[in-house]
């Protein structure tokens, strides 16, 4: 078991995209599958692979390459360094990821109109993702080695991914209509075990 630290550790050296990519990948997708959990409905696994699509093809991709980009043209992990490179994520990188989320999973899904998700959730998902992503893209640049940036941003998109997929299924892209649902669900399992 103590030999994948070092395995992975050298894949991310030797190949850093294809590794940052699948892990960012599969943490992403297990939120969904996650969410449907604790959402209490029967696994959806095409919805999963759907997910798996967009990030597969689209979002795991464009962090390592943002990231990279970044790095590029804010090295460094100096305090105004790493706010410049926090803002320039959020008010550029997050906009397009959000967008890329709904817009692929609308045409993965058959949707007639590929864009009414975004329209209707894009501004509330913005907003709640500035209250997440700014707290770890701070500890992502100032903390996290290069090589691994992109794998942090998919170990913590493992829960932001639970909080998205929900809100793109039943939710409006804000955390107080998913939070609710997942605390009374949590709490009617709880109150409905019985004590031995």
């Amino acid at each position: 078991m103590a030999g994948w630290w070092p395995a992975l550790s050298r894949a991310a050296r030797r190949h850093p995209w294809p590794t940052n990519v699948l892990l960012y990948a599969a943490l992403f997708s297990s939120g969904d599958a996650l969410q449907q959990r604790l959402r209490g409905v029967q696994a959806d696994w095409r919805h999963t692979r759907r997910v798996a699509t967009v990030v597969v093809t689209f979002h795991a991709n464009f962090n390592y390459v943002w990231l990279g980009l970044l790095e590029r043209a804010l090295p460094g992990r100096a305090p105004r360094i790493v706010l410049a490179k926090v803002l320039c994520d959020q008010v550029v990188g997050a906009p397009i990821a959000v967008s890329a989320f709904y817009v692929g999973m609308s045409i993965l899904q058959g949707k007639d109109d590929i864009f009414l998700d975004l329209k209707q959730k894009f501004w509330n998902t913005y907003m709640s993702g500035l209250m997440y992503w700014p707290f770890v893209q701070l500890t992502n640049f100032s903390l996290v080695p290069v090589q691994w940036r992109t794998a942090y941003a998919g170990l913590c998109s493992f829960l932001w991914a639970i909080f998205l997929c929900f809100s793109q299924q039943s939710g409006d892209g804000t955390f107080k209509s998913a939070l609710p649902f997942f605390h009374t669900k949590g709490s009617s399992a709880i109150k409905g075990s019985p004590e031995k």
